[in-house]
């Protein structure tokens, strides 16, 4: 049985909070527990529940997974995935909605190549390509910079 690693865990959601920048009050708000609670998160005194990660986790936007790790509850199967999908939340330089597209993308590429978890038996999954090629398309039309002209491409078809 894995150990809470609440010290850890406390500064985590400390770095996750200030990275969304959130007050703790606002935070606390958001997730529905009190201030005086998450503050003893923060520092290590408590050992929140696997239900109290996953309402931080929501306000925050990120992957409850990703506390579970954190917290010792959840095995680091997927380190490098886990990794990825933090250090695009984490970035200051995208907006939230470029964000969720990202991992939306990075999600329906996994569910394609056939990522399963190690406890699911691995039986060959369907292509998904429309849903692949769709999300594709979303994220193009959301990263895209935007232009006063319009796209080339339209200009170039009309004329």
């Amino acid at each position: 049985m894995a150990s809470l690693n609440v010290g850890n865990l406390g500064e985590y959601l400390r770095e996750q909070r200030r990275n969304a920048q959130l007050s703790l009050r606002q935070l606390a708000d958001a997730a529905g527990v009190s201030n005086p609670y998450l503050s003893q998160i923060e520092r290590g005194l408590r050992k929140p529940s696997a239900d109290i990660l996953q309402q931080l986790a929501k306000a925050l936007r990120i992957s409850a997974e990703t506390l579970y790790v954190q917290a010792g509850i959840l095995d680091e199967r997927d380190q490098e995935g886990l990794e990825l999908r933090a250090a695009i939340l984490a970035d200051t330089a995208i907006n939230e909605k470029q964000k969720q597209v990202l991992l939306q993308i990075y999600e329906s590429f996994r569910k394609e190549n056939g990522a399963v978890d190690e406890d699911q038996p691995k039986a060959p999954v369907p292509p998904r390509k429309r849903a692949a090629k769709k999300t594709a398309k979303k994220a193009v039309a959301v990263l895209k910079p935007r232009t006063t002209g319009g796209s080339g491409d339209d200009a170039a078809a009309a004329g």
